[in-house]
C-alpha cells in the first residue's frame, strides 16, 4: 500500500506562542482511514489546513501524491484529488444546497450535467435531495454538515479531508456517516479525519496519530492498547471482600489489583498463561466465582494516558 500523503518535520508558528505544530513526520497509506487526535488547541485543525494547502508551514514540508504542497505548478492537481471539509462549513447560506454545490463543482472544471449527476447520487445517500432547492439558511447544523460533506465529494477526489465530520449529525445521521466513510475506504478513497470522538475513531481507524503540538503517539488502535496496557481480566465474586487483594497480588504475572465490590479487576501480563491459575486461587481460598470477564482498554484509554503524560512532561520541563 503506497502513501498518498507524507508529511516530513512540519511545523507551524504563529505571531505569538509556541509552535501550533512541531516537527511532525507521518504518513498515510492509500485507502486507509486515519485519524488525527488530541485536545483543543492540539494543532489538529491547523495539521488539517496544512495538509489541504488551505496555509503554508512554517518549515518542513506536505507531500501530495509526490508533489509538494507548496509548488504553485502542481496546485490544481493537489486540490483536485482532495475534498475537504473544513472545521465550520462555510456553505453560502443564501444560496440553495444546489447552487452552492453548482458553484462548487464548476469551480473543479465539471459540467452543470456531470453536477446534477454527482449531486443527486450524494444527496440521496443523505437524504436531503427532496430538499436540494431550498435555502441553506433553512437547514439544521447537522444538514449543513451533510451538505459540506457532499460538496467535499462532489469532484469525486482520491483523498477526503475532514474536521470533525460528524459534528451536529443526530444518532442515526451519524452511523449513516460512519457507514459511507467506511464504504470510501471499501472504494479505494484515502479518508483523512480529525476528530474528538474516540469511539468513532477507534471503531473507523486502520491508524490513529495523537498530538499535542508534536506526534506523541502513531499505530493502529489495538496496538496502541497493547503497547499502553496490560491485559484486564473483571472477576465477579459471590463471597468477595477486599481481602481478596491479599490473596491476588502475589500470584505470578498478576501486574495490578483492584477491588470494586463485588468485582475484583486484574491487569495481567499474560491472560492465558495465569488466569487458570489466579481461578484455581481464588478457589481454592473458597471465593465462588460468578463470571470471568475479559475486558479490554479503549482508545479514549490511550488518548487520556497519552496526552496527561505530555502534560506532565511539558510541565516538569518549565
Amino acid at each position: 500500500m503506497s502513501d498518498f500523503v507524507t508529511v516530513t518535520n512540519l511545523t507551524r508558528s504563529f505571531r505569538s506562542g509556541s509552535p501550533a505544530v512541531d516537527h511532525i513526520t507521518f504518513s498515510v497509506r492509500r485507502g486507509e482511514i486515519f485519524s488525527l487526535l488530541g485536545p483543543n488547541g492540539a494543532g489538529k485543525t491547523t495539521t488539517i489546513r496544512l495538509l489541504s494547502g488551505l496555509i503554508y508551514p512554517t518549515s518542513g514540508e506536505v507531500r501530495i501524491l509526490g508533489m509538494v504542497s507548496t509548488d504553485s505548478s502542481q496546485m490544481e492537481r493537489i486540490h483536485n484529488a482532495i475534498g475537504l471539509l473544513p472545521e465550520v462549513p462555510g456553505l453560502y447560506e443564501s444560496l440553495s444546497a444546489m447552487e452552492n454545490l453548482r458553484f462548487h463543482g464548476r469551480m473543479h472544471g465539471l459540467s452543470d450535467a456531470t453536477i446534477h449527476e454527482r449531486a443527486r447520487e450524494l444527496l440521496t445517500v443523505f437524504d436531503i435531495w427532496g430538499r436540494r432547492d431550498e435555502k441553506v439558511a433553512t437547514y439544521s447544523k447537522g444538514m449543513k454538515q451533510k451538505v459540506a460533506i457532499v460538496r467535499a465529494l462532489l469532484h469525486d477526489p482520491e483523498c477526503l479531508i475532514l474536521d470533525e465530520p460528524l459534528s451536529g449529525l443526530d444518532p442515526e445521521a451519524a452511523k449513516s456517516t460512519r457507514d459511507f466513510l467506511v464504504e470510501q475506504r471499501r472504494r479505494g478513497r484515502t479518508v483523512i479525519v480529525s476528530t474528538h470522538n474516540l469511539d468513532d475513531a477507534d471503531r473507523l481507524s486502520d491508524r490513529v496519530a495523537v498530538i499535542r503540538s508534536r506526534l506523541l503517539a502513531l499505530d493502529t488502535p489495538s496496538d496502541l492498547k497493547s503497547r499502553l496496557f496490560h491485559s484486564r481480566v473483571e472477576i465477579r465474586l459471590q463471597n468477595g471482600s477486599p481481602s481478596v487483594l491479599d490473596r491476588v497480588r502475589s500470584l505470578p504475572g498478576v501486574v495490578n489489583a483492584s477491588w470494586e465490590s463485588p468485582t475484583l479487576i486484574l491487569e495481567l501480563a499474560e491472560p492465558e498463561n495465569e488466569l487458570p491459575d489466579v481461578i484455581s486461587a481464588l478457589v481454592g481460598a473458597g471465593f465462588r466465582l460468578q463470571y470471568v470477564t475479559p475486558t479490554e482498554h479503549t482508545l479514549e484509554d490511550v488518548y487520556l494516558k497519552l496526552v496527561d503524560e505530555a502534560r506532565n512532561s511539558a510541565g516538569a520541563g518549565s
